[in-house]
């Protein structure tokens, strides 16, 4: 119960700097996986759209560093492309499946694979 708290926690969170960050409408992980589904080309939208979270975060980032700020993530020198954008999102989901309902933001999820998957070293 501890662990459903602190990730809800931090969860709540991420939701409080998305938010901050732009007032344009998040996809929920539901609304993600009904555009793959439903629509003829819902899987490459979907991709595009993973793809964007992903560049968004990343300047979010670079942006906050420009201003003296400590990054959630570093991507220091390792691999980072667009085309990692729906693994890191998949493994994430699976990783930490508990963490995460279905009416949460997909950046919520592609935030918490870069913080995961790029842990700051220095």
């Amino acid at each position: 119960m501890a662990r459903c708290r602190f990730h809800r926690s931090r969860a709540a969170a991420w939701l409080l700097a998305l938010a901050a960050a732009g007032s344009a409408h998040a996809m929920s992980i539901r609304e993600l996986r009904t555009l793959e589904a439903n629509e003829k080309d819902g899987k490459a939208y979907a991709s595009y759209y993973l793809v964007g979270v992903l560049e968004g975060l990343r300047e979010g980032v670079e942006a906050s560093q420009r201003n003296g700020q400590k990054p959630v993530f570093c991507v220091e020198g390792r691999r980072l492309e667009p085309s990692m954008a729906r693994s890191l999102y998949q493994t994430e989901l699976t990783r930490n499946a508990d963490s995460y309902e279905a009416d949460m933001p997909v950046q919520l999820v592609m935030a918490g694979a870069l913080r995961n998957s790029y842990r700051c070293t220095r």
